[in-house]
């Protein structure tokens, strides 16, 4: 599921129908767990990406710097003599860890969307019992 899919389903869930606001106070769990277990999921990949891009992140540290096992510069030499101050240079700039931080930014990106959506869902009862009080209050109940 990717964010804009995410985005999607929000416009929809998100909307409440002030005719039917007892129907949307009910709604309102069945909205809160369908978008926690998508926090929920999106959190484990989020963490599971960071402990990949660490792992990446030595790896090439290891390779840029030498210390990687012939088996590896067989299959991708590196003739370079690099300095130790400029390995986070060469690092940077390595494809494999511009994908792997790029994945990071995009669940972090989806993570935080959640969790803002997880916000606006906690207020729905309470919103819901303002437009309730408001109707009351117009129409001279109180």
């Amino acid at each position: 599921m990717t964010l804009e899919e995410i985005q999607s389903q929000a416009d929809k869930d998100l909307v409440i129908d002030d005719t039917e606001l007892d129907t949307e106070s009910l709604r309102t769990p069945i909205i809160h767990n369908k978008y926690l277990q998508l926090f929920n999921k999106f959190n484990l990949l989020l963490k599971k990406s960071q402990w990949e891009e660490r792992t990446l992140q030595r790896d090439k540290w290891e390779y840029y710097t030498g210390k990687s096992s012939p088996e590896v510069y067989k299959e991708k030499p590196f003739d370079l003599k690099v300095l130790k101050n400029d390995v986070h240079i060469y690092i940077n700039a390595d494809e494999d860890i511009q994908k792997i931080q790029a994945k990071v930014v995009y669940q972090e990106a989806i993570v935080n969307y959640l969790e803002q959506i997880l916000r606006m869902i906690n207020n729905r009862s309470f919103t819901i019992k303002n437009a309730i009080e408001w109707r009351r209050f117009t129409s001279g109940a109180l």
